[in-house]
């Protein structure tokens, strides 16, 4: 809990009550690696704040091709904003890559903590700006980037993530072939004839 004291205290004014009021709404949720958090067409009743572990975002296709749609790692948070929110049918998949712990909280309470701590309403728009930003880079760069560029890209703005994950993972996110990923880092990696 003590991390997840400090993400809160690094993005509002909290007082140690509010705090510690605020904490005592979440739940500590143990998660195995390969389990799901959330399944396609289940509606998302938490939300949750990653303590350890890798989590991805997937969504299947009518074929069964799967496409990772995001990572998530300490300090991020996971759920289905959609379901969440309108506490309708999820339409993605949400599964551990490694064995995790989350803190999860409900719709109700997050709604209680709405009317209890004002403040938290702060805390609420920084994460869903951020997820904004997130989600309109990702639509940015699978549109406008090519195959190098958007794996260039993930290496430098996810290098926790890069490590943790298999050349499957991310050639689903990145929307390619794992042969056509191998073929481009063996290209990358090949060292240029003019040095």
């Amino acid at each position: 809990m003590e991390q997840f004291k400090e993400f809160v205290k690094q993005r509002i004014d909290v007082t140690e009550e509010e705090l510690n009021d605020i904490v005592s709404r979440y739940q500590v949720r143990k998660i195995k690696k390969k389990e799901y958090f959330l399944r396609a067409g289940e509606v998302c009743h938490h939300e949750a704040y990653v303590i350890s572990g890798l989590f991805k975002s997937f969504y299947v296709t009518a074929d069964g091709i799967e496409h990772i749609l995001q990572f998530a790692i300490e300090d991020w948070w996971i759920g289905d904003i959609a379901s969440f929110n309108y506490q309708e049918p999820a339409l993605q998949n949400i599964q551990a890559l490694e064995n995790s712990v989350v803190l999860t909280l409900s719709k109700k309470n997050k709604d209680k903590l709405y009317e209890d701590h004002p403040i938290f309403e702060k805390l609420s728009r920084i994460m869903a700006q951020r997820a904004q930003i997130a989600s309109q880079h990702r639509i940015i760069s699978s549109i406008g980037f090519t195959a190098q560029e958007r794996y260039l890209d993930f290496i430098k703005r996810y290098p926790k993530i890069y490590p943790r994950i298999s050349n499957m993972q991310l050639a689903s996110y990145l929307g390619v072939t794992q042969e056509f990923l191998s073929r481009l880092k063996r290209q990358i990696l090949k060292p240029s004839r003019n040095s």
